[in-house]
């Protein structure tokens, strides 16, 4: 009898995805700088050493807006190098994409977090015209845990405060953003203590208000561009519609798209798309800022 040897597959996740992609991205025009480091070890007496990567757009007669690109993955993975497709992308249509590695959870907490994200800014503020971008124009983003930090530290001035210098981020752009309200979400969930959110935003209900950007909205903010996945993840449904109520109180008509029928990993992999819809919103966005 004919035996049929069985075939394993390998397990689809979420990086391999990202991996596959780019491994098959087509050739971009741009200067590529990889790991530059923004934070030396040490920073603020126990921060590790992080490092970031720029993507130009080759021969650009002038300084170009800068987009600051903030990875997803709970607060306690992810890495800037499976983004270089959207910095590439970007890249191509006339912005500096800077992506960044932050300290992770369990090692760190959401304090750390923040603080090496605003750190990156700094940076950038400080030294992004050696690489054709506008220190003046600077764009945050982020799709899940890092569309809240980019949340965070743009209605925050805290993290800059810290950092001796005014908060330099003229709007943000929020992908599938999770953590808006992360004081509403951990209140009703009840985790029990030393699960994955706890061990990043602690056990301390106050450090959950503490971080979560919809309790410091106000009209000096940045302005912001909003997209959810119409078929997202409930909590990011909930919070982001929170978000939204209060945000509505200083612009009654923000910048915000729902997209039909995507869900939360299809939200950041749609840019790998270079024709998708999105990167028009994003340009129309900072092209309106900088009037």
């Amino acid at each position: 009898m004919l035996k049929i040897q069985a075939i394993k597959l390998p397990i689809i996740t979420f990086s391999n995805i990202l991996l596959f992609l780019l491994f098959f991205s087509f050739g971009c025009k741009v200067t590529k700088s990889k790991d530059i480091n923004y934070m030396e070890e040490g920073f603020n007496q126990n921060f590790p050493e992080k490092q970031l990567n720029i993507f130009s757009p080759k021969k650009a007669a002038e300084a170009k807006a800068v987009f600051i690109f903030v990875h997803g993955g709970s607060w306690n993975s992810g890495k800037k190098d499976l983004y270089d497709f959207f910095g590439k992308r970007l890249a191509r249509k006339g912005i500096v994409a800077v992506n960044i590695d932050y300290p992770l959870s369990p090692e760190y907490i959401i304090s750390d977090m923040t603080m090496a994200v605003a750190k990156s800014v700094k940076w950038v503020k400080e030294n992004i015209e050696d690489y054709g971008g506008d220190p003046n124009q600077i764009y945050i983003s982020g799709h899940s845990a890092g569309g809240h930090l980019a949340a965070l530290i743009s209605v925050k001035d805290e993290y800059f405060q810290e950092l001796a210098i005014e908060n330099p981020i003229k709007g943000a752009i929020l992908i599938d953003a999770a953590g808006l309200d992360m004081y509403n979400f951990l209140k009703k969930k009840n985790y029990p203590a030393g699960t994955s959110y706890l061990k990043t935003f602690t056990n301390d209900s106050e450090i959950w208000k503490h971080y979560s950007p919809i309790y410091y909205i106000d009209e000096n903010d940045p302005r912001l561009l909003i997209m959810m996945g119409e078929k997202t993840l409930p909590g990011i449904i909930s919070s982001t519609d929170r978000f939204l109520t209060e945000y509505r109180k200083i612009e009654p008509n923000p910048n915000y798209h729902l997209q039909s029928g995507k869900k939360h990993v299809p939200m950041i992999l749609q840019f790998f798309n270079r024709n998708n819809e999105a990167y028009d919103w994003i340009d129309s966005f900072i092209s309106e800022n900088q009037k």
